[in-house]
């Protein structure tokens, strides 16, 4: 983490895909000062965001790297509002999925990711994170809206709703194994890792989204469990690379106590940022709710103390918000609902 964070508490925090002057004062309003930039994706996936303007974010592919002039105007822009750029939130398949599944071109790709790296650390950004998961192969979502509280709107995903979510799906070429695709994980941190300890950047894995099955049309989900998590901060040991610590895939999983997951990898410093959604249900079936459901799966109050306790003093973000009446596409009601509350918890838990 660059020094003029080291010393900061635990926070809440945002991620955004724009960064319009409407977007930070928002920001800043509500009681954030930190923030993580979803880039635009020109081939499709798009984070989050869908109402941006494409103008006000930043470009990311195969073979397109922001300059590092790109990366400061990003970053002083967020600094002009009073807010920190703490990282890109994370990469899309585009830029990765070759690499993933040992296909012609990760060469290319790996070298994207090496100047994305290398530019981020000049403009002293600190944070890259990244997933690791197939696109295409099963909606990551049902189409069906759950309802919650209020006649809310949340995401959910049923194994159910998905016609034989475990054969081959179209445009899976092959069936892939588990094992190839751990050393073809395995390639990728022996090449990124040593370029983000140059540039000091610290890596941030995000889970399998739904995490627990092992595979789905035909492609193995390798960061499914907390041992799966195990292993791969063990794989290429890095004092810059470490989790995205996404709370919901993680009570995703059944018989996981967050606590305990938490406990584990924060006592091994081996927390970047948080995501801080929660959810109701396990794998099969699960809804993502409101942070401060008591049905949800854990106690956000007892998280946010093991949080505190194991030293992790970085930033909180909310994710994904339920919908609620006349919000906007990027949810501003709703996140300011989710904001609100992890700043009382903060508050909470340091007068205790």
């Amino acid at each position: 983490m660059t020094s003029d964070t080291e010393s900061l508490p635990l926070r809440s925090g945002l991620r955004t895909r724009t960064l319009s002057d409407e977007r930070l004062r928002f920001c800043r309003q509500i009681g954030v000062e930190d923030i993580f930039l979803d880039h635009r994706d020109p081939r499709g996936d798009v984070f989050e965001d869908e109402g941006s303007n494409d103008s006000e974010t930043i470009t990311i592919d195969e073979g397109v790297v922001p300059s590092v002039s790109e990366l400061v105007q990003a970053r002083r822009r967020a600094e002009d509002a009073g807010l920190r750029l703490m990282g890109i939130q994370s990469l899309s398949y585009n830029v990765y999925g070759k690499i993933m599944l040992g296909k012609d071109g990760q060469e290319a790709q790996l070298e994207t990711i090496k100047n994305l790296i290398r530019n981020v650390g000049q403009a002293d950004i600190p944070i890259l994170g990244y997933q690791w998961n197939p696109r295409g192969v099963v909606p990551m979502r049902t189409s069906q809206t759950v309802r919650l509280r209020g006649d809310a709107r949340g995401r959910g995903f049923d194994i159910e709703d998905i016609s034989d979510p475990y054969e081959r799906a179209p445009g899976v070429e092959r069936e892939y194994e588990e094992a190839e695709l751990w050393d073809n994980y395995e390639r990728f941190l022996e090449e990124v890792l040593p370029v983000a300890e140059e540039a000091g950047v610290e890596m941030a894995l995000h889970p399998a989204d739904p995490p627990t099955v092992e595979q789905l049309g035909g492609i193995p989900r390798l960061f499914r469990s907390f041992e799966a998590f195990q292993r791969a901060m063990d794989l290429v040991p890095s004092e810059n690379h470490g989790l995205k610590l996404c709370l919901g895939c993680f009570s995703e999983m059944p018989d996981t106590d967050i606590t305990d997951v938490i406990e584990y990898f924060g006592s091994n410093d081996d927390i970047v940022f948080v995501h801080f959604r929660d959810v109701i249900g396990t794998w099969p079936s699960f809804t993502e709710t409101f942070v401060d459901d008591e049905q949800s799966n854990f106690d956000a109050l007892d998280a946010v103390e093991a949080l505190q306790e194991v030293g992790f003093d970085g930033v909180m973000v909310p994710d994904h918000v339920p919908e609620i009446v006349d919000d906007t596409e990027w949810g501003h009601r709703s996140r300011a609902h989710a904001i609100a509350y992890l700043n009382g918890l903060l508050a909470c838990s340091r007068r205790e």
